[in-house]
């Protein structure tokens, strides 16, 4: 189970594809590739999650980061996560400040 991801910007839309997992490893260039958008006014993040199979605390962080440090005033969204990957959004209490869906039409 590797971890693929892939993240552009758009209209002040950052879209983030995630598969396989997102742990300690893989967490950092994702970071590292989200980072380019900081200081960027950016109205929404987008990860789309359909195809992420685990997330681990260092892949949380990720979306904490994003949040804080790429887009304070955005939108955050959640697309197409599987169970296992709710749940542990959910636990963590990221549901609090994101949308949580299953598909997502612009």
């Amino acid at each position: 189970m590797e971890s693929r991801y892939s993240v552009s910007c758009e209209n002040d839309i950052v879209k983030c594809e995630l598969a396989g997992k997102l742990d300690a490893t893989d967490a950092q260039g994702l970071q590292t590739e989200l980072k380019k958008f900081a200081g960027q006014k950016i109205a929404k993040l987008i990860f789309f999650a359909k195809d992420l199979e685990y997330i681990s605390s260092a892949g949380l962080r990720v979306i904490i980061f994003a949040k804080q440090k790429i887009g304070v005033d955005a939108q955050l969204f959640l697309i197409g996560a599987q169970e296992p990957i709710l749940k542990v959004i959910k636990m963590s209490g990221l549901d609090n400040f994101m949308t949580i869906q299953d598909t997502y039409t612009e």
